[in-house]
């Protein structure tokens, strides 16, 4: 493995996800500026099928169709040739797997890691990692001492763009023996959401504590529905039990980056709000003109959500119909 920037990628239904493409595009880019190649490791069923898509982000994919993709056989894969190569930038996503990939990693192969990170740039050959900690109150940046170590990266930090020239198509090396345990799959438990997944979803609908509980949630699915989207939801919304915690958007839950974010009933806290600030457009529905939600909004529909979601379902209904 010849990069000095390694990313690790990940496949949902047989494609790479929307943060494997951001993870692409900000390793390309992080290439560019060093004058390197960048390569993402992507193993599991359906690389070979995305590698293209991957590659098209401009990063040489390395293709490994029947390897095991589960987060701990990935880090042994990787720490050997990281080890042996010595400087080495691994790029990882704020996902489950990406963060316990990165948690065996900085074991197997003696690196540090930088995590949560919103914004990665090279000075001097090196990476420099801007975070935002206390839900984003605070702006820090942060540089390696040493010459290798694993950032992770939250979702939404980089938008994904394909470049000008498709990076390669190759092998990945051979997967080392097992030496550490594998985990034991016992059941999977599939999610009740509708619509794309969040994470991946151009329209993402909110529902805070102000949707009130079943009735008012139902109403926002309703909507997420007509437009195309999925729900998302707050934290106040999924300790109530309304919604699943698989949808929670914020510093506890997804960082998401769709091309609108439609809020309901959602006062807009900073830890809310972190989950939603890359947003292409945001609009909120709230009945107070003063919610936190509106300093972050592209529009504020001040109003109650049970008389205009429904309006706005109905103005939907009528231009599917005409």
């Amino acid at each position: 493995m010849s990069a000095r920037i390694v990313a690790v990628g990940e496949l949902a239904g047989g494609r790479p996800t929307r943060l494997t493409l951001e993870i692409a595009t900000l390793a390309a880019g992080l290439a560019a500026a060093s004058g390197d190649r960048a390569a993402l490791v992507l193993v599991g069923e359906g690389a070979s099928s995305a590698a293209p898509e991957v590659a098209a982000h401009g990063v040489d994919v390395l293709v490994d169709e029947t390897g095991d993709a589960a987060p701990v056989a990935l880090a042994e894969r990787l720490a050997g040739p990281v080890r042996e190569a010595g400087a080495t930038w691994l790029l990882l996503g704020a996902s489950e797997a990406g963060r316990e990939t990165a948690g065996h990693l900085v074991g197997l192969a003696d690196l540090p890691i930088l995590a949560a990170a919103v914004e990665v740039r090279l000075e001097d050959g090196a990476p420099w990692v801007g975070q935002a900690p206390w839900g984003g109150r605070l702006r820090t940046e942060s540089a390696f001492t040493g010459s290798g170590g694993v950032i992770v990266v939250r979702p939404g930090s980089q938008a994904p763009v394909p470049a000008g020239a498709p990076g390669r198509i190759l092998p990945a090396p051979a997967a080392p023996a097992p030496t550490l345990p594998r985990p034991e799959l016992l059941e999977r438990s599939a999610g009740n959401a509708s619509g794309p997944s969040i994470e991946e979803a151009r329209i993402v609908v909110g529902a805070g504590r102000g949707t009130g509980g079943a009735e008012g949630v139902a109403l926002v699915r309703a909507l997420a529905d007509a437009l195309g989207g999925t729900i998302g939801a707050t934290r106040a919304a999924v300790d109530s039990g309304w919604i699943d915690y698989a949808l929670q958007i914020g510093q506890t839950g997804k960082q998401i980056r769709p091309e609108l974010y439609l809020a309901c009933g959602v006062s807009g806290a900073i830890q809310h709000a972190v989950g939603v600030r890359t947003a292409g457009t945001i609009v909120a529905i709230d009945r107070d003109a003063d919610a936190p939600i509106g300093e972050i909004a592209d529009l504020l529909a001040v109003g109650d959500l049970f008389a205009v979601v429904p309006a706005l379902l109905e103005r939907l209904e009528r231009r599917r119909s005409s």
